[in-house]
């Protein structure tokens, strides 16, 4: 089975919604995940993955960054409210660029009218998920820096909106959860792999001294 992202495809739905003036294209996996559960937390979300739906949201990452006309949207309520887990209500994700300026508010009717969508396939080289160096994460601290990840809850989902440098600033570790973990804990079984993707801006609660949110995505095999 593949397992290096770059030669993965990945089989959506592309709907174009219309909202008065604006006009959107949502994509969509054409065959959400079994297993995926997305919770709220007290301080973000937690996401659990398997090596299929590692590789979905990997691929769903990576057209994010790429793609800043495209709303991307994964549909995962319903795996995670199979999930016998009862901390933390059930979320859908959707990722965004902020270029969009899409309102979270708006999301809720642009579902309601995503119809069945279009039949794509997605392919991304391998240069979606860029290594970036650790010094563009210092540059993170700094009060003039704006490439953050935003987030809001609505409608039952986290959107997250930012730049294509703040999906690439975390893309790496995404990667390599999708395609490393499945080989790791095959030898290591007690492993802990995650990814921990930091969500705000630090500098507007600078009590916390830290980023206020975090998107915990932990693989679960």
């Amino acid at each position: 089975m593949v397992t290096r992202l770059a030669e993965r495809e990945w089989p959506v739905l592309v709907s174009t919604v219309r909202l008065g003036e604006h006009r959107y294209r949502v994509v969509r996996s054409a065959r959400p995940p079994a297993f995926a559960g997305l919770r709220e937390g007290r301080l973000g979300a937690q996401l659990c993955v398997d090596k299929h739906s590692a590789a979905m949201f990997a691929m769903a990452w990576g057209l994010a960054a790429r793609s800043p006309h495209t709303i991307v949207y994964l549909p995962l309520r319903a795996a995670a409210a199979a999930d016998p887990c009862d901390w933390g209500r059930p979320l859908d994700l959707v990722l965004l660029h902020h270029s969009l300026a899409f309102p979270p508010s708006r999301w809720k009717e642009v579902r309601t009218r995503l119809g069945a969508g279009r039949p794509h396939t997605v392919t991304l080289p391998a240069e979606a998920w860029p290594s970036r160096p650790v010094a563009d994460h210092h540059r993170t601290w700094h009060q003039e820096y704006r490439d953050h990840l935003l987030w809001s809850v609505a409608a039952d989902t986290l959107v997250l909106t930012g730049s294509r440098e703040a999906y690439e600033l975390q893309a790496a570790q995404v990667r390599e959860l999708a395609e490393d973990s499945p080989a790791y804990l095959a030898q290591t079984p007690d492993a802990h792999c995650c990814a921990e993707i930091p969500m705000g801006v630090a500098h507007r609660f600078p009590q916390l001294r830290r980023p206020y949110g975090e998107l915990h995505i932990q693989y679960c095999p």
